[in-house]
């Protein structure tokens, strides 16, 4: 497991001093909207040795020290200007979401990259090597790696587009029946976390999913299915995390419903002051 490694901090100071010359926002409030953001972009180790390793046995040329790690953040920052603009377009319901899908694509490229370098590492190329007693089974075997590594990387780019269309069929605060249509969103979701809760009790007491009531023949067997996959050695028809993240959902959304009806109670009694100017 790699761990996270946060903005460096000449990248956080001079986004600080940035802000605090060219804003009204005195130092300690930029200082804390900053740290917020900083705090949602984690950087994962790279196994900078290893990335030495791959160059030398794939070139004749000298590795630069930290360049693997270089080009991973830039890569990790190009994805957090994706999510920073996505955030703009959509309601914060859904920012959350965006941190992770951010957060999932740093961490396994960081795997990916060490993964690839790991590989490239293991037989050197005929050009550094020589023809003569070149191991070419070993070659072929770590091309196959290396293919099942680059495909892994294709599917890691792919969570680029999950962020770009993540609240895209939202509810936008912009619209008149926003809290009409968050209430029956909330509804739905306290209606799945009721749901799971029973399943999970039926389960509990009967050891089996038969008979359960709420469950057709068909959501019988995909849960099934889903607990034959569960690693837990007590798995249950829905894992904890499953409940937890619906529930805050649920929580958010009342947050929203809140923040929402708030605004509009607030825009009510400003109106007529605003008619009479």
């Amino acid at each position: 497991m790699h761990s996270p490694l946060y903005h460096d901090e000449t990248l956080y100071s001079n986004t600080i001093t940035f802000h605090s010359r060219n804003s009204k926002i005195n130092s300690e409030s930029c200082q804390k909207i900053l740290q917020r953001r900083c705090a949602a972009i984690n950087y994962y180790i790279i196994n900078e040795e290893q990335a030495r390793r791959a160059k030398e046995m794939n070139s004749f040329y000298d590795y630069k020290e930290g360049s693997a790690t270089a080009e991973y953040r830039r890569s990790v920052d190009a994805a957090a200007r994706i999510a920073e603009e996505q955030k703009r377009k959509v309601d914060p319901i859904h920012h959350e979401r965006i941190d992770r899908l951010l957060d999932v694509y740093a961490r396994k490229l960081a795997e990916n990259i060490n993964k690839q370098n790991a590989i490239a590492a293991r037989v050197p190329s005929i050009l550094v090597a020589g023809g003569s007693n070149f191991p070419v089974r070993k070659k072929e075997k770590q091309n196959r790696a290396d293919d099942t590594a680059m495909a892994e990387w294709r599917e890691i780019q792919g969570n680029l587009d999950k962020n770009r269309g993540t609240g895209k069929s939202g509810i936008s605060a912009d619209d008149p029946e926003a809290v009409q249509k968050l209430k029956a969103k909330l509804e739905a979701l306290e209606r799945d976390q009721e749901s799971m809760k029973a399943v999970n009790a039926y389960y509990r007491k009967h050891k089996t999913l038969e008979g359960c009531p709420g469950l057709d023949p068909v959501q019988i067997e995909k849960l099934r299915a889903s607990m034959t996959r569960d690693w837990h050695p007590e798995p249950k028809p829905y894992p904890s995390f499953r409940l937890t993240n619906n529930n805050a959902m649920i929580r958010q959304t009342k947050k929203r419903i809140e923040e929402l009806s708030a605004k509009k109670k607030l825009n009510l009694r400003a109106g007529p002051s605003r008619a009479a100017w």
